[in-house]
């Protein structure tokens, strides 16, 4: 068996809910030993969340805890913060998302940790970095979202912001500590020291929105967006406009009816006008005329008409389903793809054959479907095992530190553990 990049690593992952667990399960996938650490009573919060089983850890828990340890600890106690103590001497990470001041308060300030432990990489998600004056707020995926910038430039013209389905605050914070965590181990290897990493959800939001930052500064400039739906007939005002489904890169795309949209909602397909490709577009869609005249052939003849050009697509398209048509449109190389739903997620056998899409066992619950390692390796496939049960590690770890099995008993009575 391949040993995995992350062998050795211990990590003490100290988070709850979605945007720690996010950074702190892929840290396990890729062979960390990450242990963790829940409240005595009821552990994440998640746990209990959404359930779809009654007295069964939830999807939301499972799904975010894949292939850890747990330990189950009153940090409050004396004893709880010994062992705290203990478990950060002998890591290589501790994640963090606590509300804004809760580690100070438990006693576990970065600069504690670091005289524990000078080698340790300290990862911490806050709401809103600490330069921000709302460095205070508790923060949650949808505050994310609107305060990143995300929210006010999603949805149609003439409805209200629109916060999206994608973890954009939570798992997309995850994923850039995820970054930070491991560039700070690469560090550590040539330095021998560890530092904190913190990363904000605001700041995250706003890292995958730099193209709305792009388009605030150009329409700054210029005083429209020639490439948005407003253009040339609608008005611009000093900010950057939602856009309904508009493409960001300057090639114009559109959520397109197919055959059967009547009734099924999903029955759409995102289709690309691609500049460079306009010519093959034209043809395929049963407009070869379109690649000569000149009210076509640009640009920005394009734009002027660009809702009258999908209309005609659309009829194309009505006698087509979302898959008929994207196996004709790739032929053509037409940037295209059908909007899937969840289910066709789920079922879709490519998906499960790379591990995208995998199924787990579960203690408690048997197998459940969830999402794999986006990132592919060529050296190594992670293997994908279920949560923890709450404090199901707890006496292991504790006889790792030297605890005895009298003084783990008593830990047990006095409700330090679980």
């Amino acid at each position: 068996m391949t040993e995995l990049p992350l062998t050795g690593i211990k990590v003490i992952d100290f988070t709850g809910v979605q945007a720690g667990p996010a950074c702190t399960q892929m840290l396990a996938w890729f062979g960390a030993d990450v242990l963790k650490v829940e409240r005595i009573t009821g552990g994440d919060v998640t746990r209990h969340q959404l359930r779809d089983i009654p007295d069964v850890d939830a999807l939301y828990f499972t799904m975010l805890n894949s292939n850890k340890r747990s330990l189950a600890i009153n940090t409050r106690t004396p004893e709880g913060k010994e062992v705290m103590e203990k478990l950060i001497r002998e890591a290589d990470v501790l994640v963090e998302n606590f509300a804004p001041g809760a580690m100070d308060r438990m006693g576990l300030s970065w600069e504690h940790i670091h005289e524990l432990n000078p080698r340790l990489i300290f990862g911490s998600v806050k709401g809103f970095n600490e330069d921000s004056p709302w460095n205070d707020l508790k923060v949650y995926e949808n505050v994310a979202q609107c305060a990143g910038g995300a929210a006010s430039t999603t949805g149609f013209w003439d409805g209200p912001p629109t916060v999206s389905a994608a973890a954009l605050g939570d798992s997309n914070t995850g994923m850039h500590l995820l970054i930070g965590v491991l560039t700070a181990l690469i560090s550590r290897a040539r330095t021998g020291e560890g530092q904190k990493v913190s990363v904000s959800m605001q700041d995250a939001v706003l890292n995958l929105l730099r193209v709305k930052l792009r388009d605030q500064q150009r329409l700054a400039h210029v005083g429209f967006l020639d490439e948005y739906p407003q253009y040339p007939n609608g008005e611009f005002g000093d900010t950057v406009p939602r856009g309904g489904n508009a493409g960001g890169g300057g090639q114009p795309g559109w959520v397109l009816k197919c055959k059967g949209w009547q009734t099924d909602p999903n029955a759409y397909i995102y289709f690309t006008i691609q500049e460079q490709n306009w010519t093959r577009t034209a043809e395929i869609v049963g407009h070869p005329e379109w690649a000569d005249d000149p009210d076509y052939s640009t640009p920005e003849a394009r734009q002027l008409r660009i809702f009258d050009i999908f209309a005609e697509i659309e009829k194309w398209l009505a006698d087509k389903t979302k898959y008929e048509a994207v196996d004709i449109l790739r032929k053509a190389e037409v940037p295209c793809a059908p909007v899937l739903s969840m289910k066709e997620i789920a079922e879709d056998p490519a998906l499960r054959k790379s591990g995208t899409v995998v199924e787990v066992e579960q203690k408690e619950r048997g197998t459940y479907l969830t999402v794999g390692s986006p990132v592919k390796f060529s050296g190594f496939t992670p293997d994908i095992t279920g949560a923890p049960l709450l404090g199901e590690h707890t006496d292991e770890v504790l006889a790792s530190l030297g605890y005895d099995a009298d003084t783990i008993a008593a830990m047990h009575s006095d409700q330090v553990v679980a």
